[in-house]
């Protein structure tokens, strides 16, 4: 639309920038932030301006360019290293005490002489969970937000996910101590902290992981971190802290306009619909959601992994984006994001399911705007999983359940999914599920499905379309011989053979895990009784999907996803410490009294909303 019907912020300023400005924190550590100023001939204009604040652990000096486009259009941009990173004092622990620092920025900001008073937030991964952080302290001059790729709560989905460990956050710690300030200022300590990362598929190898015996012992707050996430197991005091568990908190948060941009194939899909889905509820101001077909921050491209979902699906101006929204929120100018749908989703599906140009499957899909999430109109539907290896509507009938081996030294291994901070062990997306050596841990090219240790149930083909958006669970009832074992689940949209994939191709969707200790909660692990059935519940993380005329639905469920989940020893003994294996007999139950089924959102025709 043209300027006039939707005005906003142009450029009209030079930058000033000035570098390393201590900003002070309560405990006395000052943090290092670079302020992008308006200027003109290289004098910094006089007036008030908003303020545009990123806090990152990633190097404040890679944001010169955000800093710069909101400078130029009239906003202050403050770019910040958090504690104990880069120039900035203190110790770095990851995640945990962001709220405090992000609250006194915040603050601190609003008091200079550049700034109106209204300060708004940015920033992805990390620097999105940090804005949820400082959010739950309700900084008086928080005036809106746009939370990318965050999370809602560390224990629930991020850094464990239904008990088990997402050992992408172990490979993460030896990623960022390469540019800890002590790697910097030491060539030596950065050549070993290097060389440690460079044989990450081999340290994720060596858990449970012991202290000292990494070059992580040359920082204790790291190796510290990486030992408590490892082996704090129980929801309790540790992960209660604010910058874990936002949603501890949502009565205290901030009520501020705030838009949170996330992906199907994001490893904070989850976290970031669910602050939507409770904000949105108890706070009185615009809470927006955006959710593509994207990894971790990969929206400015059209695929994820293998396959790839045309070039609609790109946000091509995600600067602008936030720009709308401060220009509304910050600046007060009516461009009319306050009468847009609140949600907006992308849908994957109607491709052609052959390999485009890129060599990647064409499962392309549209984007579409309605007025909440879950969708209003959803229809919960139990597709229920019977002996013969099917996925219906209809319940079971009495049959024996179907049982596997799970070796905990053999682990089914990861191929795709929601995942950040992974590489090089592992790679985030959507790829066929079967065996590749491109993905850590195969030893053939056989798919998955193939393994005994993995059950498949899947629908017929298709008649007609289904689409599935909103939230996924699974209910198991299963048992095991062991005293703690792990259930984990996968939605799969399998394709037709066709000319390019003669075998067709099971593109991952969704996936998740339980830790069976915390079957009746993550506060206290209760251990199972072997040979005891137990009923399962395993949330997964949300999608939308067409699942296309031809399509089968499928459903994969096994005991192990490696590396993306640390693989479960089977002993019941402590978390992150025991290091003895057991092979566990592991079965699930589908009968009339135990029916087990995967719960599908499927949305009717002409009840998707606007598109």
């Amino acid at each position: 639309m043209g300027s006039s019907e939707r005005p906003g912020s142009w450029i009209e300023y030079d930058v000033v920038v000035r570098r390393n400005v201590p900003v002070p924190m309560r405990d006395g550590v000052r943090l290092a932030a670079d302020v992008y100023l308006p200027a003109r001939r290289d004098q910094v204009v006089e007036g008030r301006f908003p303020v545009v604040m990123e806090r990152t652990p990633y190097d404040k000096t890679n944001r010169y360019g955000e800093g710069r486009y909101f400078a130029r259009r009239g906003y202050v941009a403050v770019m910040q290293d958090v504690r104990g990173r880069f120039a900035s004092e203190g110790e770095w622990y990851p995640f945990a005490g962001e709220a405090p620092d992000g609250y006194d920025s915040v603050e601190w900001a609003a008091a200079q002489d550049w700034c109106s008073g209204k300060v708004g937030t940015i920033g992805g991964s990390y620097c999105g969970s940090d804005q949820s952080a400082l959010a739950t302290l309700n900084p008086p001059h928080l005036a809106a937000m746009v939370v990318a790729v965050g999370t809602s709560n560390y224990h629930t989905s991020s850094m464990r996910q239904n008990g088990a460990l997402e050992l992408r956050f172990m490979i993460y710690a030896f990623r960022m101590a390469t540019t800890s300030r002590e790697a910097l200022a030491d060539p030596t300590l950065r050549d070993a902290l290097q060389a440690d990362f460079d044989r990450i598929g081999e340290w994720v190898t060596r858990t449970p992981y012991k202290k000292g015996s990494s070059a992580l012992r040359h920082l204790p707050t790291y190796e510290g971190w990486v030992l408590d996430i490892l082996t704090e197991g129980d929801y309790g005091d540790y992960w209660q802290q604010r910058g874990y568990a936002i949603d501890g908190y949502y009565q205290e948060h901030a009520d501020v306009p705030t838009i949170y941009v996330g992906g199907w194939y994001d490893s904070y899909a989850r976290g970031t619909t669910s602050n939507y889905q409770a904000l949105s509820r108890i706070k009185s101001s615009p809470q927006h959601l955006l959710m593509g077909p994207w990894t971790h921050g990969g929206w400015g491209v059209s695929y994820a992994g293998d396959v790839d979902f045309g070039t609609d699906s790109v946000l091509d101006d995600y600067n602008g984006l936030r720009l709308r929204w401060f220009d509304r929120w910050l600046k007060g100018i009516d461009n009319g994001v306050d009468r847009e749908n609140p949600v907006r989703i992308f849908v994957m599906g109607a491709g052609s399911s052959r390999k485009d140009y890129n060599d990647r499957l064409s499962h392309l899909g549209t984007w579409r705007e309605v007025a909440d999430w879950p969708l209003p109109g959803t229809r919960y539907t139990p597709y229920y999983i019977h002996a013969d290896g099917t996925l219906s509507p209809d319940l079971p009938t009495d049959a024996e359940p179907s049982g596997y081996t799970f070796d905990p030294r053999d682990p089914v291994p990861t191929i795709g999914g929601g995942i950040s901070s992974g590489e090089p062990v592992m790679s985030a997306g959507a790829y066929d599920q079967r065996g590749d050596p491109r993905f850590y841990g195969c030893r053939d090219t056989l798919p998955l499905s193939a393994r005994s240790d993995v059950l498949v149930f899947q629908t017929p083909e298709l008649g007609e379309d289904v689409e599935v958006t909103g939230p996924l669970t699974v209910k198991l009832w299963a048992s095991s011989s062991a005293p703690d074992t792990d259930f984990t689940v996968k939605l799969i949209d399998v394709h037709p053979p066709n000319a390019d994939y003669p075998d067709g191709f099971a593109q991952n969707l969704s996936d998740s895990i339980l830790r069976a200790r915390y079957r009746n909660g993550r506060e206290r692990a209760e251990l199972l009784e072997p040979g005891e059935v137990y009923e399962l519940e395993i949330v997964m993380y949300p999608t939308s999907n067409i699942f296309g005329a031809g399509h089968r639905i499928r459903l994969d469920v096994s005991s192990s996803n490696y590396p993306r989940f640390d693989v479960n020893p089977n002993t019941g003994g402590p978390l992150g410490r025991d290091r003895r294996l057991v092979t566990a007999e592991n079965a699930v139950y589908h009968d009339p009294e135990r029916p087990s089924h995967l719960l599908l959102p499927v949305i009717e025709r002409g009840h998707g909303g606007s598109t």
